[in-house]
């Protein structure tokens, strides 16, 4: 077996076994061809059933000067996947990483929006154009719903439920789930929805997608990136933020507010609770707050 037939196969295992979407399987996909490009560069030949600790440990030692601990991480358990999956299949015995450990990384928690800057950054979009209206309309969305970037961009329309207060969201491995979405939020989209969208000369295979370009083409994740971008710049914000910024914002100021963290888990589609406490990010004061309020001992 030489690696692009393993990298292949471990690819419809993910999509297949495992359900993951297309972007998670690139992301797996490429860990495993930095290590194959490094043992054409170093005239390595090997193949992924022969290859041993020792030569992946030199791999592991060179991208530790290219990466830093958190990607180097990434990396190492990306590979693992990989040899794991291998083991399974029974093309190998033993995982060659299964000795090798990943760097010890502190939890890194991404900026949050104060709902003050939120206010801020959507009174500084331009409501004269097109655009704006579609702007405001995303970034109450992202905020309001929580939701990932694809998630939004691969919004329908037939995926709104206003009368009964829910959108449908597809998540990662295209797993389903149902939003609560606030009169605010379904104020904004129905603008938008009526006001300019009703306007454009919408592409045939876009007819149900609800956020549109001025082509009349459903949203790119780069465009998503590069709006948030821009009005972060322009309402003089001095934080780190991408479109995720507004999810992890979206979980914060609900726990921050009294819900209850498993309606929080379902809401974002987390698997794991583990994740959903990633997310949240909780001050000292409030986690005081809480004990004082809740305790019987108090």
């Amino acid at each position: 077996m030489n690696w692009q037939q393993a990298i292949t196969d471990y690819q419809n295992f993910l999509r297949i076994e495992r359900g993951l979407s297309k972007n998670s399987i690139y992301n797996y996909s490429f860990d495993i061809k930095k290590l194959t490009t490094w043992l054409s560069e170093n005239n390595i030949e090997i193949s992924p059933i022969k290859i041993e600790t020792e030569t992946l440990q030199q791999f592991i030692y060179y991208i530790a000067k290219e990466v830093n601990a958190r990607s180097q991480s990434r990396i190492i358990s990306g590979l693992k996947g990989f040899f794991n999956y291998l083991v399974f299949e029974e093309y190998r015995t033993t995982n060659p990483l299964d000795l090798i450990e990943s760097p010890k990384i502190g939890r890194k928690l991404p900026d949050t929006l104060s709902i003050e800057e939120i206010d801020l950054l959507i009174s500084s979009i331009n409501l004269s154009t097109q655009q704006g209206e579609r702007n405001r309309a995303i970034i109450e969305t992202l905020y309001g719903c929580g939701l990932r970037v694809s998630e939004l961009t691969n919004l329908k329309i037939s995926d709104l439920f206003f009368e009964e207060g829910f959108i449908k969201v597809t998540g990662k491995g295209d797993k389903q789930r149902f939003v609560p979405i606030g009169t605010l939020t379904i104020k904004y989209i129905e603008i938008y929805r009526k006001e300019i969208r009703n306007h454009q000369n919408i592409k045939p295979h876009a007819k149900d997608t609800l956020f549109l370009n001025r082509n009349g083409k459903g949203l790119t994740r780069a465009m998503i990136f590069h709006i948030v971008k821009e009005l972060t710049k322009k309402a003089g914000i001095n934080k780190k933020i991408s479109p995720h910024t507004f999810r992890h914002s979206f979980a914060t100021h609900l726990l921050e507010n009294g819900a209850d963290l498993r309606a929080i888990q379902q809401m974002l589609g987390h698997e794991s609770i583990t994740t959903t406490e990633i997310y949240t990010h909780i001050d000292k004061s409030y986690l005081s707050e809480v004990m004082n309020n809740f305790h019987p001992r108090k």
